[in-house]
């Protein structure tokens, strides 16, 4: 008989669903409202350029920055890239940490091997990096440092304020991905001295397929060279077409995220600790990965010792999760987050990724103890 259970959604760090309301905006930019947002010179293009405008001003004001801050790209992973490419010169010198998503590494190792230079910085124990090692990571040809707001594995949260003055002080560039943040933490770009910023609009209730780059216009003004070229779009920053329905529908998640940031993350952090405990109390061998405080709430991510995790997630399809495993074209390795901050090999076969959002509710995280509590009785059968 086939398994009649309904779906539960924990996976939110990987992607959200797009809010109705947001769908609602968007719609009209597909059809009546199809105007090129650079075709100026007539009513249906300045119709587009209207609507882009409005969604820079909501997207700014998450930020506290000035509209004309706002680049758009495809994604944070093009935002990480024009960030760390478009500022680094020939000889430079790049500062970052162990942890960083993908999107920041890779695009390291692609400067290294262009003659540029790259530090990683190590963290601790729970994810943490010390502000001093970064301070004696910056030498006099540091371009820019890249420390991410928090970690989309372990949800463990930088301080970036202290790093952002840090990087004043030096007259060095700071850049932080703020793609697990962006509309679910305070994020003030003149309080925390933040020079760059990456965002995506799909992890905030948005849609695939667009992201914004923060680059400070004045004190100090960041300067881009561009990755593509065609046209001088976004001020010269970024040429193509905009993504008009794209953009607007960020436009309207951001705002929705701004103004109910605190209750949803009251909200959330509740569910997230309802589930933690409930897991945690009934198999003692499950420990929590990552900082216990200075976290985003909606991340959770959990060690079943002595289990394997993929095999615990094969068992219950119907919970969405992930593993903390990172997958590297064929192959399968262990994730080097969790191996950045001291886990044994067990600890990282045995990990699971929840996270929750704004469809979760307290019987989706119950059924999912639940589930989860049998799939690991059934996997120690098995054993």
């Amino acid at each position: 008989m086939p398994d009649e259970r309904a779906p539960i959604y924990l996976d939110h760090a990987a992607t959200t669903p797009v809010d109705p309301r947001v769908v609602e905006a968007m719609l009209p930019f597909f059809t009546e409202r199809f105007g090129n947002a650079a075709s100026r010179h007539h009513a249906f293009g300045c119709d587009a350029a209207r609507a882009v405008d409005d969604a820079r001003e909501r997207v700014a004001a998450v930020l506290h920055a000035d509209p004309r801050e706002i680049v758009w790209t495809s994604g944070a992973t093009e935002s990480v890239n024009l960030a760390l490419k478009g500022t680094m010169p020939v000889d430079g010198h790049v500062v970052t940490v162990a942890t960083e998503h993908k999107a920041v590494l890779d695009t390291c190792d692609a400067l290294e091997a262009s003659g540029r230079t790259v530090s990683v910085v190590p963290v601790d124990g729970e994810g943490r990096v010390d502000v001093a090692r970064i301070a004696d990571a910056i030498t006099d040809r540091t371009a820019l440092v890249s420390v991410m707001h928090a970690n989309n594995e372990i949800g463990t949260m930088h301080p970036i304020g202290a790093i952002g003055a840090l990087c004043r002080e030096r007259g060095v560039l700071f850049h932080t991905d703020a793609t697990q943040t962006f509309g679910r933490e305070s994020i003030d770009v003149d309080r925390d001295h933040v020079d760059l910023l990456s965002a995506s609009a799909h992890k905030c209730y948005g849609p695939k397929g667009v992201g914004l780059l923060f680059a400070r216009r004045k004190r100090p003004r960041v300067r881009l060279a561009p990755l593509i070229h065609g046209g001088g779009h976004e001020r010269g920053a970024r040429s193509g077409s905009l993504n008009v329905p794209g953009i607007v529908g960020f436009g309207v998640a951001a705002t929705l995220c701004e103004n109910e940031r605190e209750t949803e993350r009251a909200r959330v952090l509740t569910l997230v600790e309802r589930l933690v405990r409930g897991l945690t109390d009934a198999l003692p061998a499950v420990v929590r990965n990552g900082a216990p405080d200075d976290r985003v709430a909606h991340i959770a991510n959990l060690s079943f010792v002595g289990l394997d995790g993929d095999a615990l997630m094969a068992r219950i399809p119907d919970v969405a999760v992930s593993s903390s495993s990172a997958c590297t074209s064929a192959l399968v390795q262990p994730s080097y987050v969790l191996g950045a901050i001291g886990c044994d090999e067990p600890r990282m076969r045995g990990s699971v990724r929840f996270s929750a959002g704004r469809t979760t509710t307290a019987s989706d995280i119950d059924a999912a103890v639940t589930r989860f509590l049998d799939a690991a009785a059934e996997v120690q059968r098995n054993d």
